[in-house]
């Protein structure tokens, strides 16, 4: 009996140590796992990134066109702001335009040139790249053809239209209302959808006056705008007016939208007019 309970005895013990080494690893486990739930976890943080905001390229104080709601008023102010630099530009050239044909009248009768004479049409030829191995008649007509001016209400919807009435970055950033690329480093803006391998920029300017001249200069010397300035010189011949929405039929490669590009700016032509008339000199 007493043999018997001494076995018996150990038996429970046994079991009961076997019963503790089996429960206390998954015990020990469960301690754990609890401990690492309660473990506060500190949470990612995703550093902020700052917008540089990009400062104008010139000290011209621009209005804040974004903000004009009403819509009559934007128009007005917007115009107002680029019509003299247009204007002045105009009366420029046209003031050059009559020293071509000055000096196609001279030739024509034979009449000697003075050194003055020779270095304008050398400065002028050189500028609105014009062949030096042409005649001199032939270079004074190409002149003729070239040095002209573009109708007010034709640059100034080009100007709201290519600048957004003034919003665009180009228009805020760099003065640049009108588009115009340049294609020396630094020359002015990256264009932020500019594609790969490309090298233009968009044009800086340090004023508006140069932003206007900047814009008919390349409107008369670039490649591209042949048919635009033949158009201009046949209404010159026929002593038709240069009509805007005429003129504009050669602005196709303007724009890649081509055709609905001028149907655009012609329809802005109709709707503008009364912002188009020249401002009252002081």
């Amino acid at each position: 009996m007493t043999r018997f309970n001494k076995q018996h005895f150990l038996g429970l013990i046994f079991l009961a140590l076997l019963g503790i080494g089996l429960i206390a690893p998954f015990t020990f486990i469960a301690i754990e796992e609890h401990i690492e739930d309660e473990t506060p976890v500190t949470p990612k943080v995703t550093p902020k990134v700052v917008k540089k905001v990009e400062q104008p390229l010139h000290d011209v104080k621009l209005p804040n066109f974004a903000k004009i709601r009403d819509v009559k008023e934007k128009k007005r102010q917007f115009f107002a702001f680029i019509k003299p630099a247009v204007f002045a530009e105009n009366n420029r050239i046209l003031t050059l335009r009559v020293e071509i044909e000055r000096l196609i009248a001279q030739l024509t009768l034979e009449q000697p040139f003075s050194e003055q004479d020779l270095a304008l049409v050398d400065s002028l030829i050189e500028k609105y790249k014009v062949s030096k191995k042409f005649s001199l008649l032939r270079q004074l007509y190409e002149l003729q053809v070239k040095v002209d001016i573009i109708p007010p209400a034709l640059i100034l919807v080009q100007a709201a239209n290519e600048s957004a009435w003034g919003t665009s970055r180009f228009a805020r950033i760099g003065l640049n209302f009108f588009g115009v690329w340049c294609y020396k480093k630094g020359c002015g803006m990256v264009p932020g959808s500019r594609n790969t391998g490309a090298k233009h920029e968009v044009a800086a300017y340090s004023s508006i006056k140069q932003g206007v001249a900047r814009y008919l200069h390349n409107m008369n010397t670039n490649s591209a705008y042949t048919v635009f300035r033949t158009i201009r010189s046949q209404l010159r011949e026929q002593n038709q007016p240069l009509a805007p929405e005429i003129l504009a039929t050669g602005l196709i490669p303007y724009s890649e939208r081509g055709t609905d590009y001028v149907l655009e700016l012609t329809e802005m032509i109709r709707h503008n007019r009364k912002y188009f008339t020249i401002p009252n000199k002081s």
